[in-house]
């Protein structure tokens, strides 16, 4: 009995070492994400070039505040690089590298935490809006160049987990689905321009430690 009443005390001891998550906490999240694009153009990024955006994989901070013990505001940063690809098959040619563009996709969701005092396992979902300013982009074609638009305003949904190791220690996994979307004048030889619109909606997955402060 003496074994089963230690075993109990240590097991509640645990839990309660491992609560977190109360109103007021800060939860700090390192994490290592792969931004994948869902891309999907229209206008001459769609025909002939058959335009896309290949994926990144970058480090990420995230910081999330508890409004209550339930439902938190998180805040991501981070930026991503990636190369922009054409298929020229059209043109005579094979799929290949175009250029390279750069965003960084800052993003606020609301969360709402399902279990926020469990001792193993505390999921989320969120909602929010994600702000998008792509930078150092160029693109050239055989048609000529494109630069995107500076800025895009979108939606973002979210699911993911926290998993205690530690009193303020835990492993997070994370999911979310953004969506970005960029115009972009392309000049072409000769000195005309022309509009072309990319949907790049990516898929973020995310792995990393956090702390609660």
């Amino acid at each position: 009995m003496k074994k089963i009443a230690l075993a109990l005390c240590a097991g509640a001891a645990l839990a309660s070492s491992a609560a977190m998550a109360a109103q007021g906490d800060i939860l700090a999240r390192f994490r290592v994400i792969n931004v994948n694009p869902d891309v999907k153009t229209t206008g001459l990024l769609a025909s002939p070039l058959s335009a896309g955006v290949q994926d990144d994989t970058i480090p990420e901070l995230d910081f999330t505040y508890m409004i209550t013990n339930n439902i938190g505001a998180e805040l991501i940063l981070g930026t991503s690089r990636h190369k922009v690809t054409a298929d020229r098959t059209p043109l005579g040619g094979g799929v290949g590298n175009i250029g390279k563009v750069s965003a960084l996709p800052p993003t606020l969701t609301l969360q709402y935490h399902f279990a926020p005092d469990s001792a193993s396992f505390r999921p989320y979902i969120g909602a929010g809006l994600n702000y998008t300013v792509f930078y150092n982009d160029g693109i050239k074609t055989e048609v000529g160049e494109a630069q995107t638009d500076r800025s895009s305003f979108g939606g973002a949904l979210q699911l993911g987990a926290d998993f205690p190791i530690a009193k303020n220690l835990f492993v997070n996994v994370d999911v979310k689905k953004i969506w970005i979307n960029s115009d972009a004048t392309v000049t072409l030889v000769g000195g005309s321009k022309v509009n072309a619109d990319a949907d790049i909606n990516p898929w973020v997955v995310g792995v990393g430690l956090g702390y609660k402060f």
